[in-house]
């Protein structure tokens, strides 16, 4: 994170997350790495760059062959795999579970590619065979190419089938993006690329109305843990994620 352009978002709610909500970097070169301030102020890398330390496949306690550290990025190779979500890829889920946190990453997705990032998700496997049967997802998407981008609440930036962007800010396929997600006490926030994308509150009615609007309807522990693990996804595709970050509030 090298050359910082600094975008302050006006929202008394984001006061002291120690790292100014809205900041974009995503043109950055040193990458994957907290400045004495940013660790003072509680952030720490969920990704080194070098390794995949931190990180395991859903259900799993290695992680697939196909998610390569290549170049200061955590890389799902689409093409290593004999299947889509095969033992060699799969989603992959942080060892540890947050509960209120600012996550902060760059991310960029290979023409016609999908990914997500998904959170509050409970590693039951046992109980729960997928990710997304218990957490949220924010929509990572080339919306140029493919084909869910034709659909409202699947675009990148969404609360995947929840809610859509107030605001398209996405990059093309192969830019880098620069995505935060900020869940405190129920309150959460999602911003792209500096603009605040979506705003709402979880757990109350209005959010079990969205929840029952949606393709998550049948899935009853969906969007109900306020604490679990941190997911990239396997959709198929290749995708690259760097600089990922986390400050627990």
């Amino acid at each position: 994170m090298a050359s910082a352009v600094l975008t302050i978002a006006a929202c008394n709610s984001t006061k002291n997350t120690g790292m100014k909500t809205g900041t974009t970097d995503s043109t950055s070169t040193n990458t994957n790495t907290t400045t004495p301030t940013t660790t003072a102020d509680g952030w720490t890398l969920l990704f080194d760059g070098k390794t995949t330390a931190g990180w395991h496949t859903y259900g799993k306690q290695t992680i697939g062959k196909a998610w390569k550290v290549e170049d200061g990025t955590l890389r799902l190779d689409a093409a290593s795999k004999k299947d889509w979500q095969t033992e060699e890829g799969g989603d992959i889920v942080t060892d540890k579970e947050y509960e209120n946190f600012h996550l902060k990453l760059d991310w960029k997705i290979a023409p016609n590619g999908n990914s997500g990032v998904m959170f509050y998700v409970n590693e039951d496997a046992a109980k729960y065979s997928e990710p997304w049967h218990t957490g949220p997802e924010m929509q990572v998407l080339d919306n140029a190419g493919h084909p869910d981008a034709k659909i409202i609440k699947h675009r990148a930036g969404d609360l995947y089938d929840l809610i859509s962007v107030s605001q398209e800010t996405v990059k093309p396929a192969g830019e880098w993006n620069t995505a935060e997600v900020i869940a405190n006490n129920g309150s959460l926030r999602f911003f792209l690329n500096g603009t605040e994308t979506v705003n709402t509150t979880m757990w109350n009615d209005t959010w079990r109305t969205m929840i029952a609007n949606s393709k998550f309807k049948d899935k009853s522990d969906f969007g109900t843990y306020k604490k679990g693990r941190i997911v990239l996804q396997d959709h198929g595709d290749n995708v690259w994620y760097r600089n990922i970050m986390i400050k627990e509030l």
